[in-house]
Parts: C-alpha cells; structure tokens; sequence
C-alpha cells in the first residue's frame, strides 16, 4: 500500500493510518544520523524519535512525517543547519516555538522536523503526548475525532487547525505528566 506522504503548503488533509510511516520514519532517521559524521567532533544529537500522529497507530493524521531530534541544548541545535540543509531540508528557525529549530523537507512537504534540547519541556511534552495516546487507544480516538472535525472546519487554515488541537493537547500533557508521577504500584 501506497504511503501517500505529502502535503501541500497550507492543506489540512487527513488520511487513514499507514503501517509504512514507522519504516519512513526509520529511514530518514539513519539519514539524519548520518550527519554526524560531517560534523567535526560532534556528539550534540542525543536522541531521534518519531513524533506526531503518524506515529500513533491506528489514527489518521497528516501525511507528513514528524521528526524529533534532542540536541544537548538549543544552542548546539544550530550546529546541524548546515548538514540538514545540505540532505534538502529547510531551516525555518523556531518558527513560532521558542527554543526550537524547525525544518520542513519535500514539495509537497513530507517531513517537519523540531530539533528541541533534551531537558526542554518541549521535548518532554512531544514524547509524553505520543506515549499517552499509544497508551490509552480510547484518548487516541477522540484525537483523531477532533482532528477530522477540525480538518473539515479549517482544510485550507493550518493554524487554526493546529490552535483547533490546542487545548485537547495540553490535557493529555498533563495527564501524561500526572501518570509518570504516580509511584508505582508494586
């Protein structure tokens, strides 16, 4: 089955969850990754995960391929501009998220990559959001409800799609955040 990832500028478009993303995701992982070796004594990556909607199963999302790179801080971040530029992504700055690189790849765009410090509540947030919703299938489905409604309401504003998930996000960050901090019971 055909991945269909792309999207254009501006679209909001949603389609059915592919098993595919993870392998996409994996791949431009070790292209990313690779990086490292033209990058004089570089250690500053210490972590790449798949993020957003596409790497929460059985969901429809984008189809663009979120991309998480921790860095050992923000200011290390700009050490991997030159390289990613150089593997065709565009640097986009923070773009609207304090502390972030930001990075778009293809036209149709197929890839956002967030390039975050690894103890920034940013990073945090992304990965806690994505754990929560693979844990809880039934909070992972109201996403992917208010997503589709949203996606209906607002096909050709982004931003108000994205505002749109505002509120439903910072719930499950904090029910995730809540959850960690519960001993365990054992």
């Amino acid at each position: 089955m055909n991945p269909k990832i792309g999207l254009e500028k501006g679209i909001v478009r949603l389609v059915p969850y592919h098993s595919e993303w993870k392998d996409l995701f994996e791949a431009e992982k070790e292209r990313i990754l690779l990086i490292i070796k033209y990058i004089p004594n570089c250690e500053v990556i210490r972590d790449v995960q798949h993020l957003g909607s596409t790497a929460i199963p059985g969901i429809a999302a984008k189809p663009i391929i979120d991309i998480g790179v921790a860095v050992t801080s923000f200011e290390a971040g700009y050490a991997l501009v030159k390289p990613l530029e150089e593997l065709g992504y565009v640097y986009k700055g923070e773009n609207g998220v304090p502390n972030r690189h930001y990075f778009d790849y293809g036209n149709p765009c197929t890839i956002h990559l967030h390039v975050f410090g690894q103890d920034s509540d940013e990073w945090q947030n992304h990965i806690l959001f994505r754990d929560y919703l693979i844990r809880h299938p039934e909070m992972a489905k109201q996403y992917e409800q208010l997503k589709i409604e949203l996606a209906e309401k607002y096909c050709t504003d982004r931003e108000k799609y994205t505002d749109g998930k505002g509120a439903f996000i910072q719930n499950v960050v904090s029910l995730a955040w809540a959850e960690q901090a519960k001993p365990d019971d054992k």
